[in-house]
């Protein structure tokens, strides 16, 4: 399928791996320009020799999102290679802190909602002037099945989550007019570094493979995934290159979940 985006600009966070990885391929696939963007230029530089992109469509640029002075940084880099974005996917995140409410100290929230939400909130604003620029814009967020189904063992993830959900649904209905649709693609337990990591801790406490530990998982904290499997990255891109395409042209303020029914509710 062409999603008309043949020329267009895009940049790519949390893109030395999974979800934002496989959302780079795509873009370039379909002819975009793809900046890539993670926090370290060596895995970076591995990402970037994996994608198979024509000479002057492909850049990697490290940043922190969260920090001000990164971003300033990131943005100079970007418009002196790029130009203007049209296209922001914002995928870069971390599990955080886990236990029961009363298990996480300050620090840990802190961290989480510094990068879980922080993150997407300081990267659009700092890139929010060059996709208004050009009459046609998309910005899609990575939120989570988390942001509308909370697990006790991990709130501020689930609440960093939410809160990108509401920043969305506001942005969507602030820049609609000029042409920049926003919208959230809400993934449930997708095989990419940040599970892997996870069914490791899993199957060290509990004494078994990681195979068991994502089987038990599975069974016990996400019983209505249909597929019984988790996802793959691919699985999740798929969505987001829609949501940044032609093709989207009458979709804003919308949470597209890629979760195998993992959320109970409709």
């Amino acid at each position: 399928m062409d999603l008309g985006i043949a020329g267009r600009a895009a940049l790519v966070s949390g893109a030395d791996s999974g979800i934002g990885w496989e959302t780079a391929r795509l873009l370039l696939e379909e002819g975009a320009t793809v900046v890539i963007t993670d926090l370290d230029q060596d895995d970076l530089d591995r990402a970037a020799d994996r994608l198979d992109a024509a000479e002057g469509r492909l850049f990697a640029f490290a940043a922190d999102v969260t920090k001000v002075d990164s971003l300033a940084s990131l943005r100079d880099r970007v418009m002196e290679a790029v130009g203007d974005i049209d296209i922001l996917v914002q995928s870069s995140g971390i599990t955080g802190a886990q236990g029961l409410f009363h298990e996480i100290d300050d620090e840990g929230w802190t961290h989480t909602i510094e990068v879980d939400l922080m993150g997407p909130v300081r990267l659009v604003s700092t890139f929010l002037p060059s996709l208004r620029r050009g009459g046609w814009g998309r910005i899609v967020l990575l939120a989570s099945e988390d942001g509308v189904q909370p697990y006790a063992d991990e709130i501020p993830y689930c609440s960093a989550k939410a809160g990108v959900l509401a920043l969305m649904k506001g942005l969507s209905r602030s820049y609609a007019k000029e042409g920049l649709l926003v919208n959230c693609v809400s993934p449930a337990f997708i095989h990419t570094p940040m599970t892997d990591a996870m069914m490791q801790k899993r199957a060290d406490q509990r004494g078994t493979d990681v195979d068991e530990a994502i089987e038990s998982f599975l069974a016990e904290e996400r019983p209505f995934m249909a597929l019984g499997r988790r996802g793959e990255p691919a699985e999740v891109a798929n969505v987001i290159a829609f949501l940044c395409s032609d093709r989207a042209g009458f979709v804003t303020g919308a949470n597209y979940r890629v979760d195998s029914g993992s959320v109970a509710s409709i």
